[in-house]
């Protein structure tokens, strides 16, 4: 291939890539003569090169920055935060470049894979536990796990008010665990340990939806490839963001509590003021009202 070529993009696919129009109407606009090249007219088959200006109708675009999706297998105290007053967060940990946030947490004792991006559309859908995007774990306790301790964990523990979601979970060997999570409460697995007596030794995510660990080095970073990205996407085409799927479960529990409504001593209705009238007590009530007037 062209070297000129691999350094540059077609014209119509660069003025797309900017959110003004598809690639067939930017065609149009070209061949119209709408479109300028530092300050030349532009025609069908222009490429541009890293500094070139281009302008539709008198109007500079602006290329949209890369969306960048890394995978890096977070080290033993390496904070998940993007605040540059923690010194050993994250960001500053993979001295990328470009503005980064991670997606997600892992505890600052914990270690293993974790996302970031620039992306900000992705974060709430990969997230959501509704949305039963898998984490897989591989989790080491002080002492012997047993059957009853893995059948506890798996039906749901009681945390942070809620009970935790049922889960996956396997023995690997006396003091070790693998289990499989869609939530992501505060400190889920060591809190779900605690509950029943049991404290984390180590704890290191393995997996996030299809992308493993695998063989990545503690502290080293990839970017995700196009392949894994493109099973990424499909995996969260129907996802909800937190917002949006939150809003369904609100309105069901407003239609329960308006069926539930009772009405209040203070109600008044023309029953009750029918009643009260034929009542003896309002009676007796009326006959010493009248007699006051006579008076």
């Amino acid at each position: 291939m062209d070297n000129n070529n691999q350094n540059s993009t077609n014209l119509n696919k660069f003025i797309s890539s900017t959110g003004v129009c598809s690639r067939r109407e930017a065609e149009k606009l070209i061949v119209a003569g709408r479109v300028t090249i530092n300050r030349e007219i532009a025609q069908l088959g222009n490429r541009v090169f890293k500094g070139d200006v281009v302008k539709v109708d008198g109007r500079k675009l602006q290329a949209k920055p890369k969306t960048l999706y890394i995978a890096l297998n977070k080290p033993v105290g390496i904070v998940s935060t993007t605040d540059a007053r923690e010194r050993n967060n994250i960001v500053k940990h993979i001295n990328y470049p470009e503005r980064l946030f991670p997606i997600g947490r892992l505890d600052k004792p914990s270690e293993g894979l974790i996302f970031l991006t620039n992306d900000g559309d992705i974060v709430n859908k990969i997230l959501r536990a509704g949305n039963n995007h898998q984490k897989e774990y591989i989790v080491s306790v002080n002492k012997q796990i047993t059957e009853d301790f893995i059948e506890k964990m798996s039906k749901g523990i009681p945390i942070l008010g809620t009970v935790t979601q049922k889960c996956s979970v396997e023995k690997q060997n006396n003091v070790t665990f693998k289990i499989i999570l869609t939530q992501g409460l505060n400190r889920q697995i060591r809190r779900m340990c605690e509950y029943l007596d049991y404290e984390v030794t180590k704890l290191k995510r393995t997996r996030i939806m299809n992308i493993e660990l695998g063989t990545l080095n503690s502290g080293d970073w990839r970017e995700l490839t196009e392949d894994e990205m493109k099973e990424i996407n499909k995996m969260i085409s129907s996802s909800s963001k937190t917002q949006e799927a939150s809003l369904q479960p609100a309105k069901k529990q407003q239609k329960t509590s308006k069926r539930k409504e009772k009405p209040t001593a203070n109600n008044f209705n023309k029953k009750s003021a029918s009643f009260r009238k034929n009542s003896p007590k309002y009676e007796r009530n009326a006959k010493f009202s009248s007699k006051k007037k006579r008076r």
